[in-house]
């Protein structure tokens, strides 16, 4: 049975259409009490500053109680710290609403399990399974009660601040951080700043509205006009809900989660520190693949989506992968994707070395690689559709071996991404738009 509501990062969508309205999320907290915490516990809420999340964390609150779950409310804290602290504080669950990097009009509720790891499929099936009964309520004697707890978020500033070698802080660092107006608006400046580093926020003053508008990780434009006015050192990108990182060197330039990973990688490789093979996706840059086996690194390739890296992670015994968006996974510190840990590991190569982020990632070579998405009315399997499959047929063989095609549907939108990665920008440009009106006619 295939899941109907769960994406690849739970449930999400536009405020006010199905599934994202209130009574709806009621019904899903009622249902996930009933399946993750039966006989009562703690829940763990946390969101990020969408307008939205105001209505949606009531409604979730509204169900848990209802349904005899215990609620602590931590208010705006990036998914990774709602990970880490249900499985600190002893919940039985954590909830994160939001919708990520998307724009405020969207929204999204996603789930931890006591460890402070992602649903599996099956639990999530389990959950759906519920959705059609009316909402749970106990008898009053078994009601469950709410409680804000937002002092907590410094116990996730600590352990963020851990990512740093003991004895090493940033001091001479001059860094940029650009939150999105988002989620780690609060702690990432300040976890930076107790560290040594000189700040410059940026993306910083949210409004309810202004989520991932022209700034974090998917816009870094202001992050890089920045960087370059100031003469920092470094600039730092989060995403709305800040498990995603991109950063801009010196000298303006983006480097994306395939580099960063890579410098981490490289890294722990060179210090006998890394543990199995580092998993990258189906989109990851043919560059970091071809490096890492340079270095004597093994690298894999998960589906797109950090549960699959992650299930590849712990199926080969690595500790290290991620996405080229700036998903990254270190799980010798997180169970999932945080991007101001991943940003910490980087600053600690650097301050390590001595060497600039622009002299770090320079040693591992980008093939051009072009993405255009494609807005569909309803979610094709690109796989299954002939006219695209002969299309991409033709693409591979006019490249005839020297670069890649990737096609594959959105797990958060209904977008179809086509990806093609050559020797030469301009053809892989022209074959990935061609590919793209192939796949607006086919639907």
């Amino acid at each position: 049975m295939g899941r109907k509501y769960f994406g690849t990062d739970g449930v999400r969508g536009r405020v006010g259409e199905h599934p994202m309205t209130v009574e709806f999320a009621l019904r899903l907290a009622s249902a996930a009490a009933r399946v993750l915490a039966p006989e009562g516990g703690t829940a763990l809420v946390g969101k990020d500053t969408r307008l939205s999340g105001y209505m949606f964390e009531a409604a979730l609150e509204a169900g848990f109680v209802a349904a005899g779950v215990d609620v602590q409310l931590i208010g705006p804290l990036p998914t990774p710290g709602i990970a880490y602290l249900t499985r600190e504080l002893d919940c039985r669950f954590g909830v994160v609403i939001s919708a990520s990097h998307n724009l405020y009009e969207d929204n999204g509720i996603k789930f931890f399990d006591s460890q402070g790891s992602k649903l599996s499929d099956e639990l999530e099936q389990q959950i759906e399974s519920w959705l059609d009964e009316p909402a749970l309520t106990r008898d009053s004697m078994h009601l469950g009660k709410a409680a804000r707890v937002d002092k907590s978020r410094v116990v996730y500033q600590r352990f963020c601040a851990s990512a740093l070698p003991e004895g090493m802080d940033l001091s001479g660092l001059k860094i940029v951080v650009d939150c999105a107006n988002g989620a780690a608006y609060k702690v990432a400046p300040r976890v930076l700043a107790d560290l040594g580093a000189e700040i410059i926020p940026i993306g910083c003053s949210p409004n309810g509205r202004n989520i991932n508008l022209r700034c974090g990780s998917t816009a870094p434009e202001l992050l890089q006009a920045t960087v370059s006015g100031v003469r920092a050192d470094v600039g730092i990108a989060l995403d709305g809900d800040g498990d995603r990182l991109v950063m801009v060197d010196h000298l303006g330039r983006i480097a994306d989660g395939d580099q960063l990973l890579y410098v981490i990688a490289s890294d722990r490789q060179r210090m006998g520190t890394l543990r199995g093979p580092v998993v990258g996706t189906v989109m990851s840059n043919l560059g970091l693949e071809q490096q890492c086996r340079a270095e004597g690194i093994e690298f894999l390739r998960a589906k797109v989506g950090d549960r699959y890296v992650l299930a590849m992670l712990r199926e080969r015994g690595g500790v290290l992968g991620g996405e080229t968006s700036g998903h990254l996974l270190c799980l010798d510190r997180t169970t999932t994707g945080d991007g101001l840990v991943s940003a910490l590991e980087v600053l600690a190569v650097m301050k390590r070395s001595g060497r600039p982020l622009a002299e770090l990632v320079a040693a591992m070579p980008k093939l051009p690689q072009v993405m255009v998405n494609v807005r569909v009315k309803e979610r094709i399997d690109p796989a299954r559709t002939p006219a695209i499959q002969a299309a991409v047929q033709r693409v591979e063989a006019a490249m005839g071996g020297t670069g890649r095609v990737v096609l594959r549907a959105s797990g958060t939108e209904p977008v179809i991404r086509v990806m093609v990665e050559g020797a030469e920008e301009a053809a892989a440009s022209r074959y990935a738009h061609e590919l793209a009106e192939v796949v607006r006619t086919a639907v």
